[in-house]
C-alpha cells in the first residue's frame, strides 16, 4: 500500500522544507513539493512537522521476569504513543540477558508482539555483577547492540578495562551507569539544599562524576568506544566535554526528566520524583541544555522505567527508582528545550532520531528522512497543548512526575516501516 504524507514540514538532514512524501512498501520512496498520490492513501499534514522516527537508546521493556511491570507489547505501545519507531531495551531482565537465548527470546517476542523496532543491549558481565564477561561476540551475532550492566557500574576499575577492551574488538559500545555506591551511601536524592529541608539522605554528585572521570580514562586507554548513561550533573558533562576535546572515544545521553525537572520537585515526597542517578538543581539543567546546544552531550535517551504501582507506593527511601517515560520525552524535551527556544525543532529532533542511531550503528536504522530509507516516520504537532494523564498511558507503568503538568508539543501519527502505529 501506498501512503502519501501531504503539506508537512519535512525534517530533513539539509533542514526543514515544505512538501509531501511517499511511503511505498515499508520505504520511503519520494520527497518534495507537491507529489503525485496516484493510487495511494492521503493523510494531511498540514501544520506538522514530519520528522524521523524518535531513537530511544536506553529503556526497560522487563520482558522476560517483569512482565507485570511491562512487556514488549506494552512497552513497545508506549514507544509509538510517544513517537519513537525504533527503542534499545537494557539487560536487567529475569533472567538477565547475558546469554544467546535471552537475546533470541526477545527478539522473537518483538517480533510477534511489538509494534516498533527492538534493538537488545547485552549485559556486560554475567548476572550483571560486575566479575566474568559475557560471550560479547555471540551476542552481537544474535543481534545485540552494545553491552551495559544497566543500572549497576563495574566497580573494579581493572575488570571495567577488560569489558572495554572485549567489546572494543567486537565493535560494541559500552554503556555505563556511573555511581559509586560506596559514595552514594544510601542516599535517595540530590545532596544539597532540599534533601536538608526534607530530612532525606543526600547523595553526592561525585558519585556519579568520578565513576564518569574512570571510564573516560580506561575507554582512552583501551580505545573503546563509552557511551555514559544518563548524564545528569554540570561536572559530568564538564568531564565529557573535557575528554572528548582529548579525542576520546566517549559519547553521552542526558534523559528529558534532567532537563526540566529538578530536586525541589521532592517536596511533598512524592516516589515519583525518586530516580537513579537523582534529580538535580537549576544549575545542573542550564547545564545539561548546555551541554545539549555544544554537542557535549550527544543525544537524549528516555531511561524509560516502569514499575508497578506497590513499586512506588511506599515512604520515599524504600520506593523503587524510576520513571515512564516514553509517552511524555517528547513533551517534555519540546517545552523544555524548543518553547523557550533553547533549541530549534531540528536541533532536538536530531539528539533523538540521527544522533542515537548513528552512536550504536543500529543496523538498517538511519534516523533521516531520505528516498530508499524505512519509512519509520513520526508526524509531531509542534503547537499541541496537552496535559498529562498517566492513567492513559499505554505503558503498564503508570510512575510519572509529570502527571497533570501541561506540555508542549505531541506526536499524532506513528509509521514503523510503513504502518502506521499511532
Amino acid at each position: 500500500m501506498k501512503i502519501l504524507i501531504k503539506n508537512g514540514t519535512l525534517i530533513t538532514p539539509e533542514g526543514q522544507q515544505k512538501g509531501d512524501l511517499l511511503i511505498e512498501s515499508g520505504k520511503i520512496a519520494a520527497m518534495g513539493g507537491s507529489l503525485d498520490a496516484g493510487n495511494a492513501e492521503v493523510h494531511d499534514a498540514s501544520g506538522l512537522l514530519v520528522s524521523p522516527g524518535l531513537i530511544d537508546l536506553h529503556c526497560h521493556l522487563r520482558e522476560p521476569g517483569y512482565e507485570y511491570k511491562e512487556d514488549i507489547a506494552s512497552g513497545t505501545r508506549a514507544a509509538a504513543r510517544g513517537g519513537f519507531t525504533s527503542v534499545c531495551c537494557m539487560a536487567n531482565t529475569s533472567p538477565v540477558n547475558d546469554t544467546v537465548s535471552v537475546t533470541e527470546l526477545i527478539n522473537a517476542k518483538a517480533r510477534k508482539n511489538g509494534v516498533v523496532r527492538v534493538f537488545p543491549i547485552a549485559a556486560a558481565t554475567k548476572g550483571m555483577k560486575g566479575e566474568e564477561l559475557t560471550e560479547m561476540g555471540d551476542l552481537k551475532e544474535a543481534g545485540i547492540v552494545a553491552v551495559s550492566d544497566d543500572g549497576k557500574s563495574i566497580p573494579d576499575a581493572g575488570r571495567m578495562r577488560l569489558v572495554m577492551s572485549y567489546a572494543r574488538h567486537f565493535g560494541l559500545p559500552v554503556v555505563d551507569h556511573p555511581e559509586d555506591p560506596n559514595l552514594v551511601g544510601g542516599g535517595v536524592m540530590n545532596e544539597g539544599y532540599w534533601s536538608t529541608v526534607l530530612g532525606l539522605r543526600g547523595a553526592t554528585r561525585v558519585a556519579e562524576e568520578s565513576v564518569i572521570a574512570r571510564n573516560c580514562m580506561l575507554a582512552e586507554l583501551e580505545g573503546a568506544h563509552l557511551h555514559v548513561a544518563h548524564v545528569s550533573t554540570a561536572g559530568g558533562a564538564d568531564i565529557v566535554r573535557q575528554f572528548k576535546a582529548r579525542g576520546v572515544r566517549v559519547t553521552a545521553e542526558t534523559a528529558p526528566h534532567y532537563l526540566y525537572a529538578t530536586d525541589a520537585w521532592v517536596e511533598g515526597y512524592d516516589t515519583n520524583t525518586r530516580v537513579n542517578p537523582p534529580l538535580r538543581t537549576d544549575e545542573d539543567v542550564k547545564a545539561l541544555v548546555g551541554a545539549l546546544k555544544d554537542g557535549t552531550i550527544d543525544c537524549i535517551a528516555t531511561d524509560h522505567a516502569p514499575h508497578h504501582k506497590d513499586d512506588k507506593n511506599m515512604e520515599y527511601a524504600l520506593a523503587a527508582t524510576g520513571i515512564s517515560g516514553l509517552e511524555t520525552a517528547l513533551g517534555v524535551c519540546w517545552t523544555a528545550l524548543v518553547v523557550p527556544g533553547c533549541l530549534t525543532p531540528g536541533q532536538l529532533l536530531a539528539k533523538m532520531t540521527a544522533a542515537p542511531a548513528s552512536i550504536f550503528s543500529l543496523p538498517g536504522v538511519s534516523g533521516k528522512l531520505e528516498p530508499g530509507q524505512p519509512a519509520d516516520i513520526t508526524l509531531i504537532d509542534p503547537e499541541s497543548e496537552w496535559t498529562v494523564d498517566a492513567a492513559e498511558f499505554a505503558s503498564k507503568g503508570k510512575n510519572t512526575p509529570f502527571h497533570g503538568k501541561k506540555l508542549t508539543g505531541r506526536a499524532v501519527a506513528t509509521y514503523a516501516a510503513g504502518v502506521r502505529v499511532l
